[in-house]
């Protein structure tokens, strides 16, 4: 009956989770590890699992992972703003010169993870997860380039973009003599909506403008796999490698005259690479490097420069790069009921200098991460887990350049940082 009990409590928060997933940004848009042990070690960690939400990172790992229920709730905060100096278009605009902040600051991110071994060597587990990006909430600023009656960023009214990334994982591990496998089917459901990008399409700039800004919520869905693998090689240490193939989504109809490929949005294929040694029989250190390939999104990483129109195959992008992630972590057991986390990780920024302009929707340019938690075993079937990751503030800069051409007269500067604070907890039956 207890059983019975925790399961429909994390089968409640799935559903909740699945209409309240918001967006963030930190490696571009992934997340840095999905529950409160990930985030403590800043997402390092992939070869050495600790919790049942390892199977969004490496679905290997759950066959190390007894059976457990784990609910973890984040308080998310990003800060986002951009500074325009010179005369220009974008918002202050005329000759004026000035900083815009965007507004929401604060996001309660869920995640639910289940894991329940099958025999001494495999298991089964279900997790959901949030992954996300390009937030931004601009006001309705004064914009003196701006025709009569209009404002905002880029003459719009109110501006900014909202994509929500909901992620559901079925996966399956087994264990074959020191080797680990691990293999997980991923739904996905995003949800996007866009606003202040009208004026583009009023001056002939989209295929498609009636499909191109406020539209309200766009949905999309698809998926991919998962998979991964862990290798003992000795006794205190574990060689890792997981990744994910792109999650190929059907296309956000209400945005098919702003992304390219007619509102093509997929999410990007990944792989992780990673090692974990037990240096004593309580300190593990661990080390990975992850690869994010948002140069085969189009719509991510098509150039702002690409002539071509807004919602074309060859339209205009964020112009977003490939990212790198090296990720650093120790996990030390004070007691045998207490764990002391601590985590680095630092990332190449995706954003060119060249397409500052358009990523002041998207400015996911921050590159380090810093965290630190612990776990608190408090009764033979509980764990209280925290996390704590802060990101701090990274800024590029670059000349204005719209769908109306270059301007070197001005400069913009895109400017974030975030905090992360999680809270889990884990039953182990």
């Amino acid at each position: 009956m207890r059983k019975m009990a925790m399961l429909s409590v994390a089968a409640a928060a799935l559903a909740c989770g699945s209409l309240t997933v918001p967006a963030q940004a930190t490696e571009g848009y992934f997340m840095p590890g999905y529950s409160a042990p990930q985030k403590a070690m800043a997402g390092s960690g992939v070869a050495n699992p600790e919790d049942a939400m390892t199977l969004a990172t490496n679905p290997a790992g759950l066959a190390s992972v007894g059976e457990e229920l784990e609910i973890g709730l984040s308080l998310f905060s990003p800060h986002r703003k951009y500074t325009a100096t010179g005369p220009g278009f974008v918002a202050p605009g005329g000759m004026s010169s000035g900083t815009v902040e965007s507004d929401n600051n604060y996001f309660l991110v869920p995640g639910v993870a289940y894991n329940h071994p099958i025999d001494a060597d495999s298991s089964w587990g279900i997790a959901m997860y949030a992954n996300g990006g390009m937030n931004t909430d601009y006001p309705a600023v004064a914009n003196a380039s701006c025709p009569p009656s209009y404002s905002g960023v880029f003459c719009g009214g109110k501006t900014g973009v909202n994509l929500n990334q909901m992620f559901i994982s079925a996966g399956y591990a087994w264990k074959s003599g020191n080797l680990s496998f691990g293999i997980a089917p991923t739904l996905v459901l995003q949800m996007f909506e866009a606003n202040g990008l009208g004026l583009f399409g009023l001056y002939g700039l989209s295929s498609d403008p009636a499909n191109l800004s406020d539209r309200g919520i766009s949905y999309s869905y698809g998926g991919g796999i998962k998979a991964g693998m862990i290798w003992s090689v000795m006794p205190n240490l574990r060689l890792a490698v997981s990744g994910s193939t792109p999650m190929w989504m059907t296309k956000f109809s209400k945005y098919k005259g702003l992304f390219a490929g007619g509102g093509a949005f997929n999410i990007p294929a990944n792989v992780t690479v990673g090692a974990a040694f037990d240096a004593t029989p309580d300190v593990t250190l661990m080390v990975d490097y992850k690869h994010i390939f948002y140069g085969g999104v189009e719509s991510v990483s098509n150039p702002m420069t690409n002539p071509d129109f807004f919602g074309s195959d060859d339209g205009p992008g964020f112009g977003w790069h490939d990212v790198d992630v090296i990720s650093a972590g120790i996990a030390w057991k004070l007691t045998p009921d207490f764990t002391l986390r601590a985590g680095y990780a630092h990332n190449n920024n995706p954003v060119d200098t060249d397409d500052v302009t358009i990523n002041i929707l998207a400015p996911g340019v921050v590159t380090d991460h810093i965290s630190t938690g612990f776990s608190d075993r408090i009764s033979e079937h509980s764990t209280i887990d925290f996390a704590a990751l802060y990101v701090p503030a990274h800024s590029v800069s670059g000349i204005e350049v719209t769908p109306f051409g270059a301007n070197p007269n001005r400069t913009i500067k895109l400017s974030m940082y975030e905090m992360d604070f999680t809270i889990g907890y884990r039953y182990q039956f």
